[in-house]
């Protein structure tokens, strides 16, 4: 089971990755074409060369609705994210208590906040998904390219969901580590 899950996060880290980078390159090609329209419009350039200042005024620009596919890009790699991290125990925490405390109770401790954790990605990948039902009865779009707002709601769902499965799995295996004393997960970099 650990593989498959481990997998799954991969997979879904690798897809997170994959939608940055192409928001790396739009947000390339958007700064790009903002500067050379920019550019076309100076004074130099229409007294140097006005008929090309003129078809650079014409053919460059920012890209339409970057701000608006960013925003949508973004919210479904944090979601794609979540899985590995949380497979990883790659999440913010401080261990100035910690290690001093035994064993056991750091087993407790990362059995709590992991089953906290799940929680709160279940939580919200509920309201993911009622918001996803909701953009869907109503239509709403984005301003500039009209896409439909419920595709980045629909694609952050489903990342939210495998990052539940996720959780729920990492949390059941943290749970089981407190009563048997062996963390399957800490090979996979989380502490015993």
């Amino acid at each position: 089971m650990l593989n498959m899950i481990t997998r799954l996060a991969q997979v879904m880290a690798l897809l997170g990755g994959l939608v940055l980078c192409l928001l790396v390159a739009m947000t390339c090609l958007s700064i790009l074409g903002r500067g050379l329209n920019s550019l076309a419009h100076g004074a130099t350039m229409a007294a140097l060369a006005p008929a090309f200042a003129t078809w650079l005024t014409a053919h460059s620009g920012p890209v339409t609705g970057d701000y608006e596919l960013i925003e949508a890009g973004i919210a479904f790699a944090i979601f794609a994210f979540l899985p590995i991290c949380q497979l990883s125990a790659g999440h913010a925490r401080v261990d100035l208590i910690a290690s001093a405390l035994p064993a056991r109770i750091n087993r407790v401790l990362a059995a709590f906040w992991e089953v906290v954790l799940a929680a709160i990605i279940i939580v919200i990948g509920w309201r993911l998904y009622l918001g996803f039902l909701e953009k869907l009865d109503n239509g709403q779009t984005t301003f500039l390219l009209q896409m439909p707002v419920w595709w980045a709601y629909g694609a952050s769902f489903l990342a939210a969901l495998v990052a539940g499965l996720v959780g729920v799995y990492c949390a059941m295996m943290r749970l089981r580590a407190v009563r048997t004393g062996q963390d399957p997960l800490s090979s996979e970099g989380a502490e015993p």
